[in-house]
């Protein structure tokens, strides 16, 4: 695998530092005199899920991480560990609730996603950019007030609350950024 130079660490790709798989979270770069420049990024511990900041120089090379995804089925989740499973081959795999974290309000049971593998072992759950959730409940709004700028709460089948339009009722269907966690559209019938 080629190393990636500081400037090829955009949003999403995965390297190993010390030997652990880090996603980078944020990038920024800074142009210095004579053509060298610095990069600044977050990166995510793909095990332990901690953010750390790290500055990158010039020609610096970084290790990729041999991480690979796997097309699984979302089972359940008993409380302390998040159930899935390889559809063709029927093989389980189980994350602990902590390495799922904040992506747990996007898992619906039944539907497909990606596992991350790094030395043969579940690491990450890999979102769909977009997810189709059930909206169970949503406050009413104020008679008259239906300009599409007031935003309230809604609560989604997964028990993820998300800032909807007024317009948005129980029982519709709508997708969120699985990055953002925000509201982007009814879906059509």
């Amino acid at each position: 695998m080629a190393q990636y130079q500081p400037t090829d660490l955009k949003k999403g790709v995965v390297v190993q530092i010390d030997g652990k798989p880090f996603k980078v979270i944020e990038y920024s770069q800074k142009v210095m005199g004579r053509g060298g420049s610095i990069v600044n990024v977050k990166i995510k511990n793909l095990i332990d899920g901690s953010v750390l900041p790290k500055t990158f120089k010039g020609q610096e090379r970084i290790e990729p991480a041999d991480v690979t995804n796997k097309n699984v089925q979302y089972l359940y989740s008993d409380g302390s560990d998040f159930h899935f499973m390889d559809p063709e081959s029927f093989e389980q795999f189980q994350l602990p609730a902590d390495a799922v974290d904040d992506n747990a309000g996007y898992l619906k049971e039944g539907e497909q996603l990606m596992l991350q593998f790094f030395d043969g072992r579940v690491i990450n759950v890999d979102l769909p950019k977009n997810v189709y959730l059930e909206v169970t409940y949503a406050e009413d709004v104020v008679k008259g007030d239906t300009t599409s700028s007031v935003l309230k709460d809604a609560t989604l089948e997964t028990g993820l609350v998300v800032k909807v339009p007024a317009f948005i009722k129980v029982g519709d269907v709508i997708s969120v950024d699985t990055a953002t966690g925000e509201y982007r559209e009814r879906k059509k019938d």
